[in-house]
This record gives C-alpha cells, structure tokens and sequence, in this order.
C-alpha cells in the first residue's frame, strides 16, 4: 500500500506503481515484503532492498531458484526500477508507462532511486544486544495474565 494512501487517503495512479514495485521485489527475491525479517537488518523487503542497493550487493537479493536462469545485469536493473517505483515521494515515482520502457528497453537510462518508502531500520542498543522488556519495533510490550 503506497504511504500517501496509508497515511492520508490519497489514491492515484502513482499508488499503483508503488504496489507494482513491491510485487516486483517480492517476485525476484522469491520473498514477500510483509514477512521479511532479518536480525542484523532492516524489518522489510523494501528497506533490505535499499541497503543492499547502497552497498552495491544488490544481486544479494536474487531468488536461489533464478541463479542459473537469470541475467546479473537484468536482474540489477529490475531492482532498480523497483526501487523507483516503491519511493516515498509519489511525484517522483515513474508512470507505468514508464516502467514498462524502462523494462525493455536496457538504452533507457535510469535516474537514481532515493530513499524508499517504509523504510524502517533496527534501533541498534549498545552492546549489539536489545534489552528483553523492548519490542522489535520500540513499542511498548503488553503482557496478557489470566485472572
């Protein structure tokens, strides 16, 4: 769901691109967006997108099941476009139309992705370790007690 209807209400075409780029992650990861956790990482698929995507290991991403079959350079830049279509700002995001171009066509040159929407990093504790009474997320914890 794209932040400005999560957050405001506002739907648009732009919307619709967000969601294509998550699903488009989702499909080349072989991973969904809502369940991706990782300890040393960010909570979501988006946002472990983005880091690897700043660390130039990108291919990190790839679905085992795409190794043999799958071309680096088309793979890197799917990515990329998905990364365009998932960031915050819906005005920056490309039209599907454009989307498509950018697919099939490898002469089109892709303007650099900013920071993606959701994108939610760990709070790291000193130490490396988290205290047990603090949640993942840095909400408070409640604890059910029969009485």
């Amino acid at each position: 769901m794209s932040p400005e209807y999560a957050m405001e209400g506002i739907f648009s075409i732009k919307s619709d691109v967000f969601s294509f780029g998550v699903l488009m992650l989702e499909i080349i990861s072989g991973r969904k967006n809502n369940s991706f956790y990782n300890d040393e990482r960010v909570l979501n698929l988006v946002g472990y997108t983005w880091e690897l995507w700043k660390e130039g290991a990108g291919i990190e991403l790839m679905d085992p099941t795409l190794k043999d079959s799958c071309i680096q350079d088309q793979f890197l830049r799917c990515i990329h476009v998905g990364l365009l279509c998932v960031e915050e700002n819906a005005g920056e995001r490309p039209t599907i139309s454009n989307v498509i171009s950018m697919l099939t066509n490898e002469s089109v040159a892709l303007p650099m992705p900013t920071k993606p929407a959701f994108f939610t990093e760990r709070n790291h504790v000193a130490g490396g370790k988290e205290p047990e009474d603090m949640s993942i997320n840095c909400l408070s914890n409640s604890e059910m007690v029969a009485r």
